[in-house]
């Protein structure tokens, strides 16, 4: 008798610890298993990128908006380890390059360089999204020297020169424009504060506006200095003046509008955005690799000979200041 109940407790105790074998055996495999997934799952994140970027520049090639990306570009590809591929979708305003980025996989692979535009495309109800439907991933540059530009034949020698015959002449200043556009809400801020009218017409891209001005088609042409140093420099165009706040470094001699009695002041932000699902840690690798750009020297130098100012803005920056001056253009436009 009692040998067989010895037998059984033999028995059970076996079984026992066969299940507790198996149920080790079990949970080291599992832990195995998640030991190779954790990593995998970590490297992925950490990888990014792993392909070439596509950035869209909703502008055509040669204007400001498509230097500045391409001369980033070559900068950013350094720090990131991967092609910086530039593609210009032209049209509406930008809106249409714009709305590429937004429907794009979230992945990172697409992001958006634009200006000021994208948010005078909401005010003017042209669209139905704006900076706050993006992710952004900091500002990169200002552009401090928005102009007007005339002839070297223009009667006008400065902006006084220009607001004094537009008072005695309404509507008489031909001014090339997008109707809609940046430039545009300059014109109107313009014509608000100093009480005159001027004689908007669009005559196209960059390039048309300047051989319409070649060919004294127009008077003005409102532009970034920066894009016509050569033209200026041959003395085949003049400049009445920057709308900067304060005379920049980069330009010292060239008067501002408000030295002028013009309290008109525009800068022009460019920034990066993402669409909106795209993860917080690509974001920000990507704004990290932009910082690193807009402070390397060798980049500094050579954005000076295009008269802008590197200026690095991280994503809650560039927002809290991309927000005032949409606010600013909101009042601007009510007011039209």
């Amino acid at each position: 008798m009692k040998g067989k109940i010895s037998r059984s407790i033999l028995i059970i105790a076996m079984l026992l610890l066969s299940v507790i074998l198996g149920a080790c055996s079990e949970k080291e495999a599992s832990n195995q298993s998640a030991g190779k997934e954790g990593p995998k799952q970590t490297s992925e994140k950490s990888s990014y990128p792993s392909k070439p970027i596509q950035v869209i520049v909703p502008a055509g090639a040669g204007g400001d908006t498509d230097l500045n990306a391409r001369l980033l570009g070559k900068y950013l590809e350094k720090e990131l380890g991967q092609p910086i591929v530039i593609s210009n979708v032209n049209g509406a305003g930008g809106s249409v390059g714009a709305k590429q980025v937004l429907d794009s996989n979230p992945d990172g692979y697409n992001v958006l360089f634009f200006h000021n535009s994208l948010l005078l495309n909401k005010i003017l109800g042209l669209v139905d999204y704006s900076y706050d439907s993006f992710k952004l991933a900091g500002i990169s540059l200002l552009d401090q020297g928005n102009t007007f530009i005339v002839n070297s034949k223009s009667k006008f020698k400065d902006l006084k020169d220009m607001i004094a015959y537009a008072k005695k002449n309404p509507g008489k200043v031909t001014i090339a424009t997008e109707v809609g556009g940046f430039t545009h809400l300059q014109l109107k801020a313009l014509e608000k504060d100093q009480g005159i009218k001027l004689n908007i017409v669009d005559v196209g891209s960059a390039s048309e506006k300047i051989t319409a001005l070649m060919g004294n088609r127009v008077d003005i042409v409102p532009t970034s200095l920066g894009l016509v140093t050569d033209y200026i420099k041959s003395k085949k165009f003049r400049t009445l003046g920057i709308m900067a706040k304060d005379r920049v470094d980069l330009m010292p001699d060239v008067p501002t509008f408000i030295e002028q009695g013009a309290n008109v002041s525009f800068e022009k932000f460019f920034f990066y955005g993402f669409p909106k699902e795209t993860p917080d840690d690509v974001v920000e690798k990507f704004s990290k690799a932009v910082e690193k750009v807009v402070n390397n020297k060798e980049y500094i130098e050579e954005a000076k000979k295009s008269l802008v100012t590197p200026t690095y803005m991280n994503p809650q920056e560039a927002f809290d200041y991309i927000k005032e001056t949409d606010e600013y253009y909101k009042e601007l436009n009510s007011d039209q």
